[in-house]
């Protein structure tokens, strides 16, 4: 019976692409594997027969004959191609296809040298070296390359040997149903090498667990979350792999006085009522020292004042933003007997007069409305 064209097989133009190819072949491929049809002879069948044109088709020497010559171009037996459908050239296709459908990696992807893993580091601030900048001093706890044997795990005078499990190769070839598959070697973790006499200082793992002092320079306007990352400070790499690094995540510590809003900053400024009702200079604290605050007659408790450029440069550039001051009308308290008497008197003085209360005369004409509608 004479084959069918490979191309039709995967349902592809003869001009497509190597993609196109892969994802042609995925689908069918997918579709009539012989672990998810085990009562349907005919789907192993199309299983291998789309298998055999992915792996012409695949290949561009042999797709050429077979663009050239047809059937006979790739036929072994017909003296064409370079080996036939289950050749080498299977176990890569498998690898790279599968990958993910079986759970395995092609070769060389695991073991061997391995990056050291990022750390992160929590560095609780005061609110003026955050805005200001900072140099300080920490101790992580962290994993460096065991200086007894350099890192390989062996005693000292010794060296790592192949593995005997895969031959030194880091994979080792497994059955899974109809396919022969390639997985780390589980004896060496894909490394390729053994250690039979281990270090005793690291007991074999090239690593031993340190502490190291480290200085960090935190930019000016630094705030809370914001990371600062020291490369190659985290812990050591396996087999030589390189080191990972060290993430410094900034904690900024509530203030006393200020909050900090992005690049604003905000406080509460008590003033008496005295001061609110016939106006008044106050001084009040910002980060670069004290300035003065013209409180005009009048004002009322919650009133903001701004003040320009006294908030935060922000660490990554732009104008310094506001220092916002809220004013808080403070009601006197422990009142001596004169005290009480000319406030009495004063109280005396406003009776009836809602001329001195413009929002008090505003919330009693609200309320009077919402009795009426009840």
């Amino acid at each position: 019976m004479s084959k069918r064209d490979y191309y039709e097989i995967l349902g592809v133009e003869r001009g497509a692409s190597e993609a196109e190819l892969k994802k042609a072949y995925r689908r069918l491929a997918m579709k009539h594997h012989p672990d998810r049809n085990p009562e349907d002879k005919g789907a192993e069948d199309k299983f291998k027969e789309a298998n055999e044109a992915y792996e012409v088709l695949s290949d561009p020497a042999k797709r050429s004959a077979y663009d050239q010559y047809g059937h006979a171009g790739v036929d072994p037996q017909m003296g064409g191609g370079a080996g036939g459908f289950g050749g080498a050239n299977f176990s890569d296709i498998f690898g790279d296809v599968f990958s993910d459908f079986f759970g395995g990696q092609r070769g060389g992807q695991r073991g061997g040298a391995q990056r050291g893993s990022d750390l992160r580091y929590t560095l609780d601030l005061d609110l003026e070296d955050a805005v200001r900048g900072t140099t300080v001093t920490i101790r992580v706890p962290t994993l460096v390359n065991c200086k007894v044997c350099a890192g390989s795990g062996a005693k000292k005078g010794t060296t790592p040997v192949s593995c005997t499990t895969c031959g030194g190769i880091g994979q080792v070839r497994m059955q899974q149903g109809f396919f022969s598959v390639q997985q780390a070697c589980p004896r060496c973790h894909g490394s390729g090498k053994m250690i039979t006499d281990p270090c005793g200082s690291c007991h074999g793992q090239g690593r031993v667990e340190e502490h190291k002092t480290l200085s960090v320079k935190v930019p000016a306007g630094v705030d809370n979350g914001d990371r600062i990352r020291l490369s190659g400070e985290g812990e050591a790499g396996t087999q030589g792999g390189p080191a990972g690094d060290l993430y410094v995540v900034v904690s900024v510590r509530e203030h006393q006085i200020f909050q900090r809003d992005g690049k604003h900053l905000y406080c509460e400024v008590p003033i008496s009522f005295v001061d609110a009702a016939l106006g008044g200079e106050l001084e009040v604290p910002t980060l670069d020292g004290r300035v003065k605050l013209k409180i005009p007659e009048g004002t009322q408790t919650g009133k903001l004042f701004r003040l320009r450029g006294k908030g935060v440069a922000p660490v990554r550039g732009g104008g310094a933003g506001d220092l916002m001051c809220k004013v808080m009308i403070e009601t006197p308290v422990n009142l001596t007997r004169q005290q009480r008497e000319m406030l009495e008197g004063f109280r005396d003085s406003l009776h009836g007069d809602q001329l001195h209360s413009p929002k008090a005369s505003s919330w009693f004409e609200g309320m009077k409305r919402f009795f009426g509608d009840l």
